[in-house]
């Protein structure tokens, strides 16, 4: 999981006690390196204190929920108002402990969240030799593990969800990306060319002159016409 906590000592504490229960954890210490952490690691649950330097938890939290990523968000801070309780609710946590509080509370709401988390996994998908699951945010070609960023696994996850057929350039950005991006920018295509390479030959995922992307069900024929997307 992943621990954003800007005051050392503490933060070191809970990842210490973490890995004492054998819970995983990396700690950053304010926002910006959160969310470096989230851009290339998949976790199961995010602590998230709210007031860190750079961006603030309540930014983070409602960066995670925009992605659709489905990460269980527990908020903690020392303000323990019922209005900033319910604006962290609002915010899309999903549990709230409040400081000074003892791990041991901590270990058990996280292990509720995790099982809460188990009870709603999403199918894991295969295709073509592509095995996808959401739920631990993996991607396997032919058993071989495939290392990809968040971005590339968003735009995965929507050709896979396809199951063959021909999704837009359009209709990626819309899916894999923000609200706030830009239609006119060359990000589907540079995603797209970094995931090809990413996941190896034969090329899978195919491009339809003028209509959009997809995966190929025949490995060897998604390989990207010269000068095209």
């Amino acid at each position: 999981m992943l621990i954003v906590e800007d005051e050392p000592f503490l933060g070191e504490a809970i990842r210490d006690g973490l890995r004492l229960e054998a819970i995983a954890a990396d700690l950053a210490g304010d926002g910006d390196t959160a969310l470096e952490l989230l851009g290339i690691n998949a976790y199961d649950i995010a602590v998230l204190d709210r007031d860190i330097p750079g961006p603030s938890g309540d930014e983070i939290a409602t960066r995670i929920v925009a992605s659709g990523s489905g990460m269980p968000i527990l908020m903690l801070t020392a303000a323990d108002r019922l209005d900033d309780k319910a604006s962290g609710f609002g915010l899309g946590a999903d549990d709230y402990l409040t400081k000074p509080f003892e791990l041991r509370e901590l270990v058990l709401r996280l292990r509720a969240l995790d099982r809460r988390r188990a009870h709603n996994r999403p199918p894991v998908r295969e295709i073509a030799g592509l095995r996808l699951d959401p739920f631990r945010r993996e991607v396997y070609r032919e058993g071989r593990y495939v290392a990809l960023t968040r971005k590339q696994f968003a735009v995965l996850e929507v050709l896979v969800a396809a199951e063959g057929g021909v999704v837009s350039a359009e209709e990626l950005l819309e899916r894999a990306w923000d609200e706030n991006a830009d239609p006119f920018t060359n990000a589907v295509r540079i995603t797209v060319s970094a995931l090809r390479k990413r996941l190896g030959e034969p090329g899978i995922i195919g491009t339809v002159p003028g209509v959009g992307y997809r995966i190929d069900t025949a490995p060897g024929a998604g390989r990207a016409e010269p000068g095209r997307g």
